[in-house]
């Protein structure tokens, strides 16, 4: 038996060439409208999320970054003035990070071509039905491999949390 021809192997393959052309393929309209994978993650993120904010710590963990890399972030984005940061009311140690009104301008900018974008290169290669079917089961691989990853999102709806990765 040939322990490379694994079809356990050929699905990690395909889901990482499949994620990496995707990334390249939306990477021109992130640039011109002057932002990075990571900053268009944020915003989108921040935009879908209750009342436009989350806390720092589910930020990181819908992200996947560390909590410092989420601060990072956070902080080159509020140089721009897309996003601000909000004392929580109820813990003093803990923070929001908001999407600004210019946030959502920049991000409103840059959507209509990233939806072009998934349309051509992604969910409109699929029929609805297997459509469906499949993200259904992202999903569920997804709440396997990163349960957290709609963390504060409490009271979306489904098709609401689940967000296309675009790091």
């Amino acid at each position: 038996m040939n322990h490379f021809d694994d079809s356990r192997l050929t699905a990690m393959g395909l889901l990482a060439e499949v994620y990496a052309g995707i990334s390249a393929k939306t990477q021109e309209s992130f640039a011109a409208a002057k932002l990075s994978e990571i900053d268009f993650e944020t915003l989108i993120r921040l935009a879908r999320s209750p009342q436009r904010r989350l806390r720092m710590s589910d930020l990181a963990a819908q992200t996947g970054l560390s909590t410092s890399g989420t601060t990072r972030v956070v902080d080159r984005l509020e140089r721009e003035g897309l996003v601000t940061r909000q004392a929580c009311a109820s813990d003093r140690r803990a923070s929001y990070a908001a999407i600004t009104e210019a946030g959502a301008d920049r991000l409103g900018g840059v959507l209509p071509q990233h939806l072009i974008d998934i349309d051509t290169w992604f969910t409109g290669l699929l029929p609805p039905a297997e459509l469906d079917t499949f993200l259904g089961t992202l999903r569920t691989i997804r709440d396997a491999v990163r349960p957290c990853a709609t963390a504060g999102a409490e009271g979306l709806r489904p098709e609401e949390s689940a967000l296309i990765p675009s790091e």
